[in-house]
């Protein structure tokens, strides 16, 4: 296998030093894209991960939230620490990529780049093992099941900052459409919040042929469809960002019958708490209302998921200026804007200082599509920047 290498930046000992062993962390992201794993069932991934930390002599703690993985390397007498997250979890979707080393797991993939984040931080975890060029304690959190939102939780629900403290923690993610290597930082809201709903419209069933004999509950829910968006255009303030999306729809079986109820599936999101809060009380009350009008009843369950990820002011312009430092301006977009997706890394955020960054997975097909695969050429810069934010943030002057 050819390792994919920024030969412009050799003279760097960072990447020097990641390059002698690309190829073997590219072996190892292939093997982690061929067996992926589902939320909280990373055991697999998990013990790989774990004994190739322990090899390269770290504290390796195993077992929380079930599969997580917390390292820890000590080194010199400095007082700071640093906490650098990566996730491990796969998609419950069927793979479509046509690789060579696509899953052998049926209806699992790993088809958002899970597989390289914890590639990436394998690779700097090596590096720094071996050049130990910083003075405190740098902990590495490898955690589960990000993509149902539940794994930072319960790794906090443990005690994870308790057991392992930190003065700040990063994370980031790997994004398609963004220019190969190019890094984006965002202060503030990076992630919009995830809530969903579950709308029940119960009517009366009938025959097609005698409507008005019948209470539609197809006609109300396209009604409350239609009105939905105004929540959007006429409740929340122009210069705010919220989605609402309808994104399931299920009644009757027949043509020519009215069935008796339509259950739709929606999703909410926002980047503030004041927006969300909006959704949450426009939402239902507009279903009701809608159903109401037809002679209909709305059953509304409405299930907030995770907050919106909104990255400190101070550690964010850190992370930016190690980019800067690390691998030049040209490697950091400009104006890199919020993302509408979601992230559990937010919870985290809300225990300790830190930031959550980007970096451009280039011309590739989006996040969760069946045809997406990781791009190995960000491997190396992205490792390089982990380096390189470590050594700065635990440096002898920070002591």
């Amino acid at each position: 296998m050819n390792a994919i290498v920024n030969t412009a930046s050799l003279n760097d000992p960072v990447e020097k030093g990641i390059v002698a062993y690309l190829d073997e962390i590219i072996a190892l992201r292939h093997d982690f894209h061929q067996y992926p794993e589902l939320a909280f069932q990373e055991h697999r991934t998990s013990k790989r991960v774990a004994s190739l930390l322990t090899d390269w002599g770290y504290e390796v703690e195993t077992g929380i939230a079930g599969t997580g993985v917390v390292a820890t390397l000590k080194r010199g007498d400095g007082q700071r620490s640093l906490g650098i997250r990566a996730d491990m979890d796969a998609l419950p979707i069927d793979e479509a990529t046509g690789i060579d080393y696509a899953s052998s797991n049926p209806g699992v993939m790993h088809a958002c780049g899970h597989d390289g984040h914890t590639s990436i931080l394998l690779a700097a975890a090596r590096y720094l093992a071996e050049s130990s060029q910083f003075s405190g304690t740098l902990r590495l959190i490898f955690q589960p099941a990000e993509e149902i939102g539940a794994g930072a939780r319960k790794m906090l629900s443990e005690g994870l900052f308790d057991r392992f403290p930190v003065d700040a923690v990063f994370g980031l993610h790997n994004w398609p459409g963004v220019a190969e290597g190019q890094f984006g930082f965002v202060a503030g809201p990076a992630m919009a919040s995830v809530d969903q709903a579950v709308i029940k419209i119960v009517g009366k069933g009938g025959h097609g042929a005698e409507p008005h004999r019948a209470v539609d509950p197809v006609l109300a829910s396209a009604s409350f469809i239609t009105a939905l968006q105004s929540v959007v255009s006429r409740n929340i303030d122009p210069q705010d960002m919220a989605v609402a999306t309808v994104g399931s729809i299920h009644a009757g079986s027949a043509s020519n019958v009215i069935p008796e109820s339509v259950e739709m599936k929606l999703t909410m999101r926002a980047f503030s708490e004041r927006v969300r809060g909006t959704l949450q009380e426009r939402i239902p009350a507009l279903a009701r209302a809608q159903a109401e009008s037809f002679g209909a009843v709305a059953e509304v369950n409405y299930r907030l998921g995770f907050p919106a990820l909104v990255n400190h002011a101070d550690e964010t312009a850190f992370a930016r200026s190690v980019a800067v430092q690390a691998l030049g301006p040209a490697a950091v977009e400009a104006d890199f804007r919020p993302r509408t997706a979601s992230e559990d890394f937010a919870y985290l955020l809300e225990a300790k200082p830190g930031s959550y960054l980007f970096v451009g997975n280039g011309d590739s097909a989006p996040l969760h599509s069946a045809h997406y695969n990781f791009n190995d050429a960000i491997i190396a810069p992205a490792a390089r920047y982990w380096v390189r934010l470590a050594e700065t943030f635990l440096a002898d002057d920070n002591r």
